[in-house]
């Protein structure tokens, strides 16, 4: 096969890790990379599946690796700190089949709570990391990386970003090559990480990085492209691409392979400039090590240390640098656009716990999935959103706090079925044993919804005829010893309030389980509902429950606004009809015609 195809990079790295004979790939959903593993579920010689959390996909993917299987394991960036307790023991060892971290990096924060650079594991890990520029190098670069993992036998990380992984190329497109895994080789000297082993394997990575930088200098594609200029531009991945198209006046070296760099080769072709710039998103890694190396050069001083590099970014900071011509003129006034921030869906089972919890002024720990969207308005109620798994050990620390102060508040966390599972249960094992006033909400919608709807253990709750695994939260949190468990389906948004609001007043560990399916993912929809603009007075109630299609109408003969359902994006879900005081809001299979 020798054909082409417009891929984005995500399917770019599932094309190529195809091509070069993986067999093994795991993951744990998060953006930017959804995407890769979704896209390899299609290949069928490829064995792919989601983890509880980033740290057992790594551990899937050792055992893989170990058995001499090429591997692949893709997360978001902080996904890898999940994954670091392996992965920082790992890299000790001496890979067998091909080895790919790939790790999608979010400059700007498009849908993330911090913004690590992860090109820095390479330093700490001791690890190789390839950043690509494109997704045709997306899908050649997995392959390099398979490669200079076994020549190597070192984890490889491919680093890609935002931009990158959702961005469209034409890649060429090859035929599959087997490479069939050669079983387990035991030698406990290098796969049991124990002193004195493990201390005899720092020497085993330091010469594995040195020969990686020798094979660096060489490295075919690291390109140099001289320009009639006093001055060379250092660059890597996305920021190559965007300054391509302004046309500097310089050189361009850009690297292929970040970590470790070509220092050799660097300091022979910087003796010929007057100046050297860096342009890197986010940390100078790049730039740092250069000066520790000898070699001045500047990058910070002219470009951000945050953000995505767009057209405009680099363009000013080169305007800075004096390499390009300052810009000139006022820029013209634009039209603002009015930010449409994410919302909870239509019919979301978390909208009507999230308008209880406000109205109950309750001090709430938040977590990571949909429901972090409760931080934004129209709720604010999550008064902190750190990490996954965070809300529960967040809750137990505060109110610790309030019961040496005196303090009789309760304390609300809320956790995801995913995120239950991913890194809840530990936090649970400890809040079983704790005396404090807690309680704790457990949205099961039966999905990661965040992601795309990727199963979680209770997925098979919600389709029980095809026999998927499932697991009870309520039998898991009774096995820990909780005894305090109440189910409730949140649309029945009365007794869910009464249950609620009883259970922030009780004494102790209190955990209700929301039980509502997403009505996204199982695409839910009831007869809708709509307002009755005679018998409605105008109260809003219903707005205060913040579904999108309600909203305030001016209806025909009326000199005041009254509520409105738009009947295209109302699921059905009922919780307006429940809080309206006056009947006004009835279910359209109803009405009268």
């Amino acid at each position: 096969m020798n054909n082409k195809a417009v891929l984005t990079g995500n399917e770019a790295v599932s094309r190529g890790f195809w091509e070069h004979g993986g067999i093994i790939a795991s993951s744990y959903p998060g953006s930017p990379t959804v995407d890769i593993l979704e896209s390899l579920k299609k290949y069928e010689e490829i064995d792919s599946e989601w983890a509880t959390n980033e740290k057992v996909a790594f551990e899937i993917g050792m055992g893989a690796s170990f058995a001499g299987a090429r591997t692949l394991v893709s997360m978001k960036h902080v996904g890898v700190n999940i994954a670091s307790d392996p992965f920082m023991t790992f890299t000790e060892t001496e890979t067998n089949g091909g080895f790919l971290l790939v790790v999608g990096d979010d400059p700007g924060l498009t849908s993330s709570q911090n913004e690590q650079d992860s090109r820095f594991w390479g330093k700490f890990a001791n690890v190789p990391v390839l950043d690509p520029s494109t997704p045709q190098e997306v899908k050649d670069f997995t392959k390099i990386g398979l490669e200079l993992s076994e020549r190597f036998h070192t984890p490889v990380l491919l680093r890609l970003t935002s931009r990158l992984c959702h961005c469209r190329g034409v890649v060429e497109l090859s035929d599959r090559k087997e490479v069939k895994p050669y079983g387990f080789k035991e030698d406990q000297k290098k796969y049991c990480m124990l002193p004195p082993y493990s201390n005899a394997q720092q020497y085993f990575m330091k010469e594995r990085m040195e020969k990686l930088e020798d094979f660096n200098n060489d490295f075919s594609l690291n390109i140099v492209e001289e320009a009639d200029a006093d001055t060379l531009i250092i660059t890597s991945g996305m920021p190559y691409e965007v300054l391509k198209e302004l046309s500097p006046k310089a050189s361009i070296l850009k690297l292929a392979m970040v970590w470790p760099l070509p220092i050799d080769k660097i300091k022979n072709i910087v003796s010929k400039y007057k100046n050297v710039l860096v342009i890197e998103e986010m940390m100078p890694l790049i730039e740092e090590a250069l000066r520790i190396n000898g070699i001045s050069a500047q990058g910070k001083a002219y470009f951000p240390f945050t953000g995505e590099f767009t057209v405009e970014v680099i363009e000013e900071g080169l305007s800075k640098a004096g390499i390009i011509r300052p810009l000139k003129g006022e820029v013209s006034e634009k039209t603002p656009i009015i930010p449409r921030p994410p919302m909870l869906c239509a019919g979301c089972p978390h909208r009507p716990i999230y308008s209880i919890l406000k109205a109950a002024k309750a001090v709430v720990m938040g977590d990571i999935g949909c429901y972090s969207l409760a931080v934004q308005e129209p709720f604010e109620v999550h008064k902190t959103n750190i990490s996954m798994g965070a809300s529960l050990g967040s809750a137990l620390g505060m109110a610790k706090v309030y019961k040496r102060m005196g303090i009789d508040k309760p304390i609300v966390a809320t956790i995801g079925d995913g995120t239950f599972f991913h890194s809840g249960m530990t936090g649970f094992v400890q809040l079983a044993q704790s005396k404090e006033n807690i309680t704790v909400i457990v949205l099961d919608n039966r999905t990661t919804a965040m992601t795309g709807g990727q199963i979680t253990p209770t997925t098979g709750d919600y389709f029980k005829e095809e026999n998927l695994y499932s697991l009870n939260i309520f039998e898991v949190l009774h096995s820990f010893g909780i005894t305090d468990i109440t189910e409730i389906d949140q649309f029945k948004y009365k007794e869910t309030k009464e249950t609620i609001l009883a259970s922030m007043k009780r004494e102790g560990l209190s955990v209700i389980i929301a039980t509502r399916p997403c009505a996204l993912n199982y695409k839910i929809r009831e007869p809708y509902f709509y307002v009755d603009e005679n018998i409605c007075i105008g109260c809003r109630s219903c707005i205060k429950v913040n579904c999108p299609p309600i909203s305030m109408k001016l209806y025909e003969g009326k000199n005041k606004k009254n509520s409105f359902i738009d009947p295209d994006m109302c699921v059905g879900c009922s919780v307006c009809s429940q809080v309206c005081p006056v009947g006004a809001i009835k279910r359209s299979s109803e009405r009268a015609e």
